[in-house]
């Protein structure tokens, strides 16, 4: 399986030109690909293969005056631009026969020198390493300082240099784990859980637990408004506007950065204490169009479904999604009475049938456990799950390291 895992970069300043040099060439790079694949569909030609656009765009053009500024970068960089052009055309046309899941997508698009968010890739070809100081030495770039907050559990196959919105830099590091040392650390138990997720509480637990929803993106509203109404009023182009988009993008990353901790924590937490999970398939991108949606998006349910997922299949433990319109907020956990719908203010209803007292959302976590066929495993049935897909996810990289900086 293989994982990412980021850390924080700290380049001088001749470092970051060289950086910012990187980045311009490997988007000049993905733009003229992209420009050749349209003027040979305008022609209607046949698209250039990979090959043939390497020679043209990258070999060739830097003999010339106009490009010669590409061999000032590592020729990796250049042709794993390339390949993201490959990819990008590849599910463009996958998206347009039905075989790839999710919503349609539209062909690459050019890449702006505007874009606040830029980033390059160094395979293994690259001979990249990290040296005995713990710095990252990539070619033609120099040795640059890491956060190192974590060990990594094997040698890397590939590292991609990020410079987000708030102009901070990342090493992502791509990982491939070892699936017997990962389930010893998660020892089989024989306990499962079942999961509602909601907004008054961020997750509701079958065995009672309600978990508070920190409401990240609520709590710095206050915060967000002032730095977004100093940007507004400052002058289109200048340097004090720079200055002050920084301060904005800065503020909504902390907010990102606080709200995908407590999705981590909270979702190896889950992880490490049960063996099987069972959650609702919520429609997220339904619930974002309702007068709910700020709400729904600063909870990222999403984003906290998907951590555990590949976690689940890491570590070897059970996910479970039930369907959307299962009444598990109308049904009876006790004697299974369908009592029907009811308005959201009601936090608490009993039972026409029975006489229960309900909590709503502990009743709907219940009912979640009980449709995923969890309730019968908690006696001791296996909940070990069959093959899954490997999932991609970056891990956090908060803390301090602690032994070897790498493996």
């Amino acid at each position: 399986m293989q994982l990412r895992y980021a850390f924080r970069l700290y380049p001088d300043t001749g470092q970051q030109r060289a950086l910012a040099k990187a980045f311009g060439c490997a988007r000049v790079v993905f733009n003229d690909a992209v420009r050749a694949r349209e003027e040979a569909g305008a022609a209607e030609q046949p698209f250039p293969k990979a090959a043939e656009l390497s020679k043209r765009l990258i070999t060739e053009a830097k003999q010339t005056v106009e490009r010669s500024w590409l061999g000032e970068v590592s020729a990796v960089v250049l042709q794993q631009s390339l390949r993201d052009v490959e990819t990008a055309y590849r599910n463009f046309f996958a998206s347009l026969k039905g075989t790839r899941k999710g919503p349609k997508i539209g062909p690459p698009r050019f890449k702006s020198r505007k874009d606040k968010r830029q980033s390059i890739r160094f395979t293994a070809n690259a001979r990249w390493n990290i040296t005995d100081k713990g710095r990252l030495n990539l070619p033609k770039v120099g040795p640059v300082k890491v956060k190192w907050s974590r060990t990594l559990p094997a040698t890397p196959t590939s590292v991609t240099v990020i410079k987000d919105a708030a102009g901070r830099f990342f090493a992502s590091f791509v990982i491939d784990t070892d699936p017997a040392a990962d389930a010893a650390r998660m020892p089989e138990t024989d306990r499962t859980i079942g999961i509602d997720l909601g907004l008054t509480h961020f997750a509701v637990l079958s065995d009672g637990t309600k978990i508070d929803s920190p409401r990240f993106l609520r709590r710095a509203e206050k915060k967000l408004k002032k730095a977004q109404q100093e940007l507004s009023r400052k002058q289109k182009g200048s340097k004090n506007r720079e200055k002050a988009r920084l301060k904005v993008a800065r503020a909504h990353a902390k907010v990102t950065d606080a709200r995908h901790e407590f999705h981590h924590q909270l979702s190896t937490r889950l992880i490490s204490e049960n063996q099987g999970i069972a959650v609702e398939d919520l429609s997220v991108a339904g619930l974002a169009r309702t007068r709910l949606a700020k709400s729904v998006h600063d909870a990222g349910w999403s984003s906290f479904v998907h951590l555990l997922e590949y976690k689940a299949a890491r570590y070897g433990r059970t996910l479970l999604k039930i369907g959307r319109f299962e009444p598990t907020s109308q049904t009876c956990s006790t004697c299974g009475v369908k009592d029907g719908p009811k308005p959201l203010n009601v936090r608490e209803w009993t039972c026409t049938a029975c006489g229960t007292v309900h909590d709503r959302d502990h009743n709907a976590a219940i009912n979640v456990k009980t449709a995923a066929g969890l309730a019968a495993t908690a006696c001791g049935a296996p909940v070990r799950p069959g093959a899954i897909p490997a999932q991609r996810e970056e891990t956090g990289s908060h803390g301090l390291p602690t032994g070897n900086r790498a493996a």
